[in-house]
């Protein structure tokens, strides 16, 4: 019997949010998502804000500038 070996790499590689939701693709191929009632500086942010971001530390974590806001991939798989 063969055995496929899944690598897992929880880093995150890009944002998108939908449906009042944020959501964090992983570059293993995984996507995770948190209600944005979770973060009200994301939820109350404007496209412009929400859009601006960038990764921290190689992927853990998601920074926002304009509204200081930090999410780490690990908070959201805790959740899960």
């Amino acid at each position: 019997m063969n055995i496929l070996a899944i690598k897992l790499d929880p880093h995150a590689i890009d944002v998108i949010f939908a449906n009042e939701a944020l959501h964090l693709v992983l570059a293993d191929g995984r996507e995770i998502s948190a209600p944005l009632e979770w973060f009200p500086k994301l939820r109350d942010a404007d496209d412009k804000q929400r859009k601006n971001w960038r990764l921290i530390g190689k992927g853990v974590g998601v920074h926002w500038p304009e509204i200081d806001e930090d999410i780490a991939v690990s908070t959201l798989m805790k959740n899960y």
